[in-house]
């Protein structure tokens, strides 16, 4: 039989155990954790458009070469404009890549788009994360036109720092179970809930209520985009997320 001293040795040493496991803090609410078999991924070699075509086609890309390491869309120069995309499809994801323009120059990259021909574009399914001259474009812009905008549909906020024409940034799409930030230069310039009554609201109103299928897809090709102008990517990489 246990003396009653040994009994509340037993107790208070329980007790610490449980006053231990109290104080060491969970883990923390994040949406946007990594997936056990993620890591990043490499989008662009630097030296070959490989993972890549064009929108809806086949053979090779005319509109799009590699510069000095950089993966360059040629612009009025080229003889064709061709959105490319990537081979592969993606849910949800991180995607990371930097960027510049010319002066005047306009372009973007999209997400969740769809090939097949009932669509012609990749705007008609895709979200884009826009890519613009915000002080150089010869036509005025809204500020759903501006750089970092979820296209036509969320703003950016006070945060947003874009470095001049001719100059790198950086740019980063976060998208996990239609939760969605965008980020520019290191900071967060905005954040919307995907299929919610307000995203629901905003397409119905605006530029998308005319393309059903906008927006919907879960998963999809990542693709930059060819406007006839000049842009230049490199970094470019991606990795899975998990919930």
């Amino acid at each position: 039989m246990n003396s009653p001293l040994r009994k509340i040795s037993i107790i208070l040493f329980v007790g610490f155990l449980g006053m231990q496991s109290f104080g060491k803090p969970g883990p923390p609410h994040n949406k946007m954790v990594t997936t056990k078999k993620g890591g990043w991924h490499s989008l662009f070699d630097g030296k070959s458009l490989s993972g890549w075509h064009a929108f809806n086609k086949k053979g090779a890309i005319k509109s799009w070469t590699v510069i000095d390491g950089t993966l360059a869309c040629l612009g009025a120069s080229a003889d064709t404009k061709d959105d490319i995309v990537t081979d592969k499809e993606y849910a949800n994801f991180e995607l990371s890549w930097s960027w510049k323009i010319d002066k005047g120059s306009n372009s973007g990259v999209l997400y969740h788009v769809v090939e097949g021909q009932k669509y012609q574009t990749t705007y008609e399914t895709g979200p884009e994360y826009q890519l613009i001259d915000d002080n150089g474009y010869p036509e005025k812009l809204e500020y759903w036109q501006k750089t970092g905008a979820d296209y036509a549909m969320h703003l950016t906020n006070e945060q947003k720092k874009v470095n001049p024409v001719g100059e790198w940034n950086t740019s980063k799409i976060i998208f996990n179970r239609g939760h969605v930030e965008h980020w520019l230069n290191g900071k967060k310039i905005l954040e919307f809930e995907a299929w919610s009554d307000d995203w629901n609201k905003k397409k119905a109103a605006g530029k998308w209520k005319d393309y059903p299928a906008y927006g919907l897809a879960k998963t999809g090709h990542i693709v930059l985009q060819d406007h006839g102008d000049k842009v230049y990517f490199k970094e470019i990489k991606i990795r899975a997320l998990g919930d």
